[in-house]
Parts: structure tokens; sequence; C-alpha cells
């Protein structure tokens, strides 16, 4: 079977530097060493351990970085290729995608969320695809409520980060 699934993608540019929108995404983002979390959360031996290990390992938007993906790099190497910064932040918090997941299994395609950042025209251009939006379809409101939470801490992170210069 296939579903047609229709995603709103949240977009917002900034005149800051590509280096300081980044900045201003690892403020609200917790980047643990996964290598060192990762046994922590697998040896975790009760539920509020776990919780514990997470709550210490987010940033201020509640958020933690999984991994980042350097998409510009393969465009840099080719002469040929317009050559610009794009890097892409899977981000999220295993303790939101619990609540999201026991209603709606299918939201575990979705979480962790992306979060695309890149320079274009001297404008540095930030994307989200909104959670809400892909979940709209399985129309059960406690995980729609769980992904709106979600949705308005990233968009908040978003819009701090793209903060225009004074």
């Amino acid at each position: 079977m296939i579903e047609r699934i229709a995603v709103e993608r949240f977009r917002i540019q900034s005149s800051k530097s590509f280096e300081e929108v980044l900045l201003g995404l690892e403020a609200g983002i917790g980047r643990p060493r996964m290598s060192v979390l990762q046994p922590q959360l697998d040896a975790a031996s009760s539920f509020p351990e776990f919780r514990a290990l997470i709550e210490t390992a987010v940033g201020g938007a509640g958020l933690m970085e999984f991994l980042r993906l350097d998409l510009g790099r393969a465009m840099r190497k080719d002469p040929e290729a317009k050559a610009y910064r794009i890097v892409r932040i899977i981000a999220g918090n295993p303790l939101i995608m619990k609540r999201m997941v026991e209603h709606v299994p299918d939201a575990g395609s979705y979480a962790p969320v992306t979060i695309l950042v890149y320079e274009s025209q001297g404008k540095v251009h930030i994307c989200y695809d909104t959670m809400e939006s892909m979940l709209t379809s399985y129309r059960n409101e406690p995980a729609l409520k769980v992904a709106r939470e979600l949705d308005s801490k990233v968009i908040k992170l978003l819009r701090e980060a793209a903060e225009l210069r004074e």
C-alpha cells in the first residue's frame, strides 16, 4: 500500500553568517559524544535512569544532535559543481519520540528530525519539515499534540538562530 503524506516545510532566511547560524542552533541542541552516551543509554537499568541521561544530553531546546552531514563536501570536490555550504543536522529527543511512537508507531519514520542549513545568494536558509504535517494523516490527537510541541520547540530555535543582526 502506498499513502501520500503532505509535508509542510518551515523555511526562514538569515543575514547572519553560516557559522553564526550553526552556532545559534548549537546553543539549543546538545551535542553529546554518541560513542559515550549510547553505551550508557543501553546500560540504563530503569526508565528513570534512561530519562536522566537524556535530560543531561539535550540542549536548551530539549534536543540533541545524533548526526551532522556536510552535504556540501561532495559539491566542493567537483570543480564543475556550484560549491556552497549545506549541512543537514539530524536531531531529536528519544523521550519525545517515545511519546509519539506510543500512539503512532509510524512516527518512528520521522523522528529524529532534520534541520537543513544552506547558504545561497548571500543568505543563509534554514528548513524544517514539521512533524505535525507528517503525522496529520494518522488522525491521532495525542501524537499530534506531541508533534505540535516538538514543532514549536524546533521553530523557536530556528527563529532564534536566524535572528537578524542589529
